[in-house]
């Protein structure tokens, strides 16, 4: 696995579906780890759980994260990512239907580097996922890892 992988935190099929068709039809061939719910995301990211033995030096190039999960919501996951010298800078985009303020505000004092609502259109939807591929994935220099 190489740092430009995907991690793709999201609980709706459908979302989830949408997400690989927009990321295929703009040519965008990372891999894609998908996760259903916030422990299941925090156990990848820390290689817990099913993913024990994961390489954690290995972060994702960028994950994308939806706020509204079972068992631990995507502000938790992006708490707990923030306060682990090893994960406080990967990349972490919330990816959301929400466009409630406080949940604009939250991310962001919690440290998320880019807080987008979901598209409703298609279309719309694939070119904010093109952007976001090509942005996180080619033209954003990644930080260093931390010490």
């Amino acid at each position: 696995m190489n740092a430009k992988t995907i991690l793709l935190v999201e609980d709706n099929t459908s979302d989830i579906e949408l997400t690989q068709r927009a990321l295929s039809k703009s040519r965008i061939a990372n891999e894609m780890v998908v996760v259903q719910d916030g422990q299941e995301a925090l156990d990848y990211i820390f290689g817990a759980g099913a993913y024990a033995g994961r390489d954690v030096s290995v972060v994702p190039g960028v994950t994308l994260l939806d706020l509204h999960l079972p068992k631990v919501s995507g502000l938790d996951v992006l708490r707990a990512v923030r306060a682990d010298l090893r994960t406080r800078r990967m990349p972490v985009v919330i990816l959301t239907s929400s466009n409630e303020e406080r949940d604009v505000a939250a991310g962001y004092d919690l440290g998320v580097n880019s807080y987008i609502q979901k598209p409703v259109d298609f279309e719309r939807f694939a070119e904010a996922v093109r952007t976001l591929g090509l942005y996180w994935l080619v033209l954003n220099e990644p930080p260093p890892k931390a010490q």
